[in-house]
């Protein structure tokens, strides 16, 4: 007889292993309740007498408990049911032995490629990665449900960042609330910080801070180029001193102290690039930092905040060098540029800074662009004003504010009572749910589709309670930079986050993917056919703001509708769809499935018709959404994106502009390095396929990912249309 083991593995039936888990059954009970070696040989028998060619491991488990129970011997059975379940939690605890030695080995695909960010060889990301093994063993065992355990392995859902879920103090992503930090002072590792007399000195502050605070979350996080604004004016005026003292003409002042001025903010914006860049955090990478460009949100120091405007995008057009010395793409930090009335008309004042973005996003990829026009209409306070505000990381948007009659939850020192604040808000996580598996499950039936729907939503419902619950634990003291030294609030030393989860404070999102496939598969028609698909994938993302919508109402939590990166997870879902309903031409032949709303990357679309399309289903994904378009190079079209980024303006809240802009170290190549119908990369001049002599960036899911990717995700890159033909200027 065979015997088939839980991990599926089958082996030679062995008595004497049914022998020896009785009798170290027998030995924890009185002598009265032991079973004899006559009837342990006999339960033997019974099993062989059975006549199976295969047993399953569990079943042979259950026979010999039955026939413990038919001897009467309860107090055994019940021993032996207790060793039982010890055996499974000591196997159950032993499953991340194989995670670790692969991870540490470098054998494992996953972990070479689970975040294009991350480089998995890398001491200080494996230590990162170990920590989050052991978490997510945790969080499968202990602090989940099984059937969402089980969702989630069968892609029904995802449950995201489980490898810091073991932790409670955790949260997503974040608005740093800069100005209140650098203008009141901080605390970090129990030194106090105070405000800064200069822009560079400032600049210094900004990257500690920025470190400090992301080491203590998992998500991305976003600052404010506005709250800097304020310390080089403090700068010139320190320099007209010092000149003035010289008994210089006000000529003579003028000229130097623009020269100073000039060079400290080209230093302090040096400084903040190296540091970003060169820190680790305790996540094993580089800071998911974005950085706001707003003139709108100061009048004050407006001017000042363009001089810093103007030098990180001409540092970042420059780019930052690799070990050869040679400018390239850098990964971060992500640029966000606000087009505004100031500077989005060639007449406009700062109309100069938008060329200059322009500029940059043709040779870099940033700056990624919001629509004031466009976000005034959508994102409306509790008085029905618009207002404007970035996305923490990438795509993360809050919902307006209602602190305004709400007051000062947070207890920040640069809070204005009557106006709303972003600044100190943040995300307390997302799961996701896989819409076209809901569909296939439907069979195209389409009550059982809207039921299954309902279904689902309930699963990731408690889900989301689970991780909501869990920070509700968290006091001040879990992370004192976040909740006590003003980056997220101002609170007492011990004092609860509690209040902070609710009122609107903070987000926690329902992610989705694949809409495409969810919509061709029910209507037999793509959601950008303007007729019955998108009418149909329209009323699926209703249906989701009306789910949440019902459970903000009932639980005073924001819950809010979140288009999913899903970096990683686009193949993990594509591989449990296959395996679960075969391969369908259109739906499952292929190792990814679409993000969040976009149109799919195959589909022959020019930019302005996918950027309108998109942006109505963008209204819909009130939570995060980021909408983009593939060019060619555009180094020398320049007008080409300035024509996009007007359209951007006046029709979509927020999007971006993917180019190419690679490099070979092999042969000096600069250009577009291509993917093979094998999914490897390879150098279109010299051949050249080894990925540690290749700087390849992409943007792979609002972030430039420049670590490579995984088989799906290559794939979808591999599979991208130019939205831009760059033939001519139309």
């Amino acid at each position: 007889m065979k015997v088939v083991k839980r991990d599926g593995h089958i082996v030679d039936y062995c008595p004497d292993k049914i022998e020896g888990a009785l009798q170290k059954a027998n030995a924890e009970v009185a002598e009265e309740d032991r079973v004899s070696d006559v009837q342990i040989k006999n339960i033997i028998k019974y099993i062989e007498g059975l006549k199976k060619k295969r047993m399953l491991v569990e079943d042979i488990q259950d026979v010999i408990e039955e026939r413990l129970m038919a001897l009467g011997k309860y107090a055994l059975a019940k021993e032996y049911i207790t060793y039982r379940y010890t055996r499974e939690l000591v196997r159950r605890s032993n499953t991340t032995d194989r995670s670790i030695k692969e991870l540490i080995d470098g054998e494992n695909e996953y972990w070479n490629t689970e975040n294009s960010n991350k480089n998995a060889r890398v001491v200080t990301t494996q230590r990162d990665y170990l920590a989050g093994i052991t978490s997510t063993d945790i969080t499968r065992r202990f602090l989940l449900p099984e059937d969402i355990v089980q969702a989630h392995d069968d892609g029904i859902i995802h449950f995201h960042d489980a490898d810091y879920f073991a932790q409670n103090s955790l949260h997503n992503c974040d608005l740093i609330n800069l100005e209140d930090m650098l203008q009141n002072g901080t605390n970090m590792n129990g030194v106090m910080i105070e405000k800064p007399h200069k822009f560079l000195t400032a600049m210094t502050i900004a990257t500690q801070i920025i470190l400090a605070v992301t080491s203590s979350q998992y998500g991305g996080a976003t600052i404010s180029l506005t709250h800097l604004a304020p310390f080089v004016r403090d700068s010139k005026k320190r320099y007209e001193k010092k000149y003035k003292n010289r008994k210089l003409t006000k000529e003579q002042i003028d000229k130097f102290v623009e020269e100073d001025l000039r060079k400290e903010i080209e230093d302090g914006v040096q400084t903040f690039q190296y540091q970003v860049n060169s820190m680790t955090n305790t996540n094993g990478q580089a800071p998911f930092l974005s950085v706001n460009m707003y003139l709108g949100e100061t009048e004050e120091y407006k001017d000042e905040l363009a001089m810093i405007i103007e030098e990180v995008l001409n540092q970042r057009i420059l780019g930052m060098k690799n070990e050869k010395g040679v400018y390239i793409t850098p990964a971060f930090p992500k640029l966000l540029y606000v087009l505004e009335e100031d500077n989005i008309h060639p007449d406009s004042k700062y109309y100069y800074l938008t060329k200059l973005a322009a500029k940059c996003t043709a040779k870099r990829m940033v700056p990624d662009y919001i629509s004031e026009k466009m976000m005034l209409k959508l994102k409306k306070n509790e008085f029905g004003e618009g207002e404007c505000y970035p996305c923490m990381g990438c795509r993360s948007f809050l919902t307006p504010d209602r602190s305004i009659s709400l007051g000062n939850i947070a207890k920040a020192k640069n809070y204005v009572p009557g106006k709303g604040k972003y600044y100190g808000r943040f995300n307390q996580g997302v799961v996701t749910i896989n819409l076209p598996d809901i569909a296939l499950t439907s069979s195209k039936d389409m009550d059982l589709f809207w039921k299954t729907f309902d279904d689902r939503l309930e699963l990731c419902h408690r889900a989301l309670q689970i991780r909501h619950k869990r920070l509700s634990k968290v006091t001040s003291d879990c992370a004192p930079i976040l909740w006590q030294h003003g980056a997220l609030a101002r609170l007492e030393k011990g004092e609860s986050i509690h209040e902070l989860l609710h009122h609107g404070y903070s987000t926690i999102s329902l992610g989705y993917a694949g809409l495409y496939e969810c919509v061709k598969y029910m209507t037999g028609h793509s959601h950008t056919d303007n007729g019955v698909g998108k009418e149909f994938g329209l009323q699926v993302m209703q249906h989701m703001n009306d789910a949440c919508k019902k459970w903000k109402e009932e639980e005073d939590i924001d819950y809010s509708v979140y288009g999913t990166p899903i970096e990683s997870t686009t193949y993990k879902f594509a591989q449990c769809l296959r395996d679960r309903f075969g391969k369908i031409k259109g739906i499952t032949d292929r190792d990814y499935i679409t993000n969040s709303y976009h149109v799919p990357v195959f589909e022959e679309i020019d930019a302005f018709t996918k950027l309108e399309l998109e942006s109505e289903f963008q209204k819909l994904s009130p939570g995060g959404a980021i909408s983009y378009i593939e060019t060619p190079n555009l180094e020398n079209n320049i007008p080409v994106v300035l024509e996009t980024i007007k359209f951007i303006y006046d029709n979509i809240m927020y999007a971006e502009l993917n180019t190419k802009s690679d490099y070979c170290q092999e042969c000096g190549y600069t250009g577009e390095i291509l993917i093979d119908d094998d999914l490897e990369w390879y150098c279109p001049n010299c051949g050249n396929r080894d990925h540690s002599k290749l700087n390849v960036a992409r943007r792979t899911c609002g972030y430039i990912g420049a670590n490579f990717w995984n088989k799906g995700r290559t794939q979808e890159i591999k599979e991208r249309v130019l939205h831009i033909d760059n033939k001519d200027d139309k």
